[in-house]
């Protein structure tokens, strides 16, 4: 067999896999570049986030518990206003344009919140904080989601199998980085000056996608596609997913994740409240407990999630999280302690970013460019924010019919049950799209 011109060039250049790289990941030469600023590019997305995710927590509990309701609402509005633009600039311009100028939006953004919190008083705080809690969470879904879609448009289905849980320790390790930062800064350094680490760090990502794009054409199934614009209309987002079973199921399994995470949410806010009267002391706890999650995300993606999915397949692999939350839901409505909230909360994170959402990227290696970028970005987008929306309210309706939020806990078992069947569907059909798209590589999506 002939090598693969990415093989054939990595050689020329004699590119070799690091030792302690092959001991973590099945990674091949001609692949290293490209994992590097994959790396890069998401370590600083989510350093940047999570520098200000525990200053967004706190601020959303400032606002008052009973208010998230109502956040929670404002950011899916926000996030169906800003797809169309989105997905405008999809059509007209090529990847390695869009991306850069979506993320310096979002740096802008950054430095006027800075500029705000600088010159504002207390009186003004609440109001703030309120908007900038939507504007975190539309800038969380849309930055990553942004980078995945990048990154299912440069590797294949086989190297997402391989490679996509290694790229995710990348995210983790920004996020433990991000975390630290905060969490060590929080009680001495003023706001302001930690959202201006947040914008540097988002210019870094901005470097490192063109640092991708510039070697991506050597592994793209499609080479010259940084530089060509995609085309088509800007609400295929929404069109597409309608019109395909396989993208409504993606749309189900995130519902589903959306909706119990809120569930989780609103017991850690409550919990924390309670316990932390001091706005600094809230937020060092949620940087915390961020920490904690993201220490054993990075050991299960740098150590199991490759072999997991290798052994597994990508349906037993998603039905991996849905399990675990049946099982930790069952816990909860049984024994409903802080304990148990905090330790099923810490075990079901780190098992979304460690195994879920890195095999669920895999979903969409079989989809058609358009699909990868506008779809995916309705998707991760609205889909994730509509699930939060039903959680949200769904605790505002069991508090207002004054029941415990066991009540909660008993729906979401056989929701994470639902959960579960869906995920073992989308494995199987996207298996049966991946070798039908190895036999006609412009086969149609389901």
């Amino acid at each position: 067999m002939s090598p693969t011109p990415g093989a054939a060039q990595a050689a020329q250049a004699g590119l070799k896999v690091p030792a302690w790289l092959r001991r973590l990941t099945d990674v091949r030469p001609e692949e290293v570049p490209a994992l590097g600023w994959a790396w890069l590019y998401i370590f600083a997305l989510l350093s940047s986030y999570y520098v200000m995710r525990p200053i967004r927590d706190q601020m959303g509990l400032a606002g008052g518990l009973e208010n998230l309701p109502w956040l929670f609402t404002a950011t899916l509005v926000g996030m169906l206003v800003l797809n169309v633009p989105f997905g405008w600039l999809v059509r007209k311009l090529p990847r390695a344009r869009f991306i850069p100028i979506t993320y310096r939006f979002f740096a802008a953004n950054i430095l006027v919140f800075a500029v705000v919190l600088y010159r504002s008083g207390p009186e003004d705080s609440v109001w703030i904080g309120r908007v900038f809690f939507v504007w975190l969470s539309i800038f969380n879904l849309f930055v990553v989601s942004i980078f995945w879609a990048t990154i299912v448009d440069v590797f294949d289905t086989e190297q997402g199998k391989r490679l996509f849980g290694f790229i995710a320790a990348g995210a983790t390790l920004g996020a433990i980085t991000g975390s630290a930062f905060t969490a060590v800064l929080a009680r001495d350094v003023p706001t302001p000056f930690l959202l201006l680490a947040a914008a540097a760090l988002l210019e870094v990502a901005v470097i490192s996608m063109r640092g991708l794009a510039r070697i991506s054409d050597a592994l793209s199934r499609e080479p010259g596609a940084a530089t060509q614009a995609i085309g088509g209309s800007p609400f295929a987002g929404i069109s597409r997913v309608l019109g395909s079973p396989y993208l409504l199921g993606i749309c189900l399994f995130l519902l589903l994740f959306s909706i119990t995470s809120t569930f989780l949410y609103f017991e850690q806010a409550g919990i924390a409240k309670r316990s932390f009267p001091d706005r600094g002391a809230q937020t060092a706890f949620f940087a915390s407990v961020d920490l904690a999650v993201n220490v054993l995300t990075l050991g299960v993606q740098l150590f199991l999630t490759g072999r997991i999915v290798r052994r597994l397949g990508v349906g037993l692999t998603l039905a991996i999280l849905p399990l675990v939350s049946a099982l930790g839901f069952g816990l909860l409505a049984v024994a409903p302690t802080i304990a148990s909230v905090v330790v099923f909360g810490v075990l079901r994170r780190a098992g979304n970013f460690a195994i879920a959402r890195p095999v669920r990227e895999v979903l969409f290696t079989v989809l058609p460019r358009e699909d990868r970028y506008k779809a995916k970005a309705f998707i991760d987008t609205v889909m994730y924010r509509l699930g939060d929306q039903i959680g949200a309210w769904s605790y505002g309706l069991v508090g207002l019919l004054g029941m415990s939020a066991t009540a909660l806990s008993v729906l979401a078992v056989p929701l994470s049950l639902a959960w579960l069947v869906n995920g073992l569907w989308l494995g199987r059909r996207q298996e049966a799209m991946a070798k039908a798209r190895a036999e006609a590589p412009e086969a149609g999506h389901g």
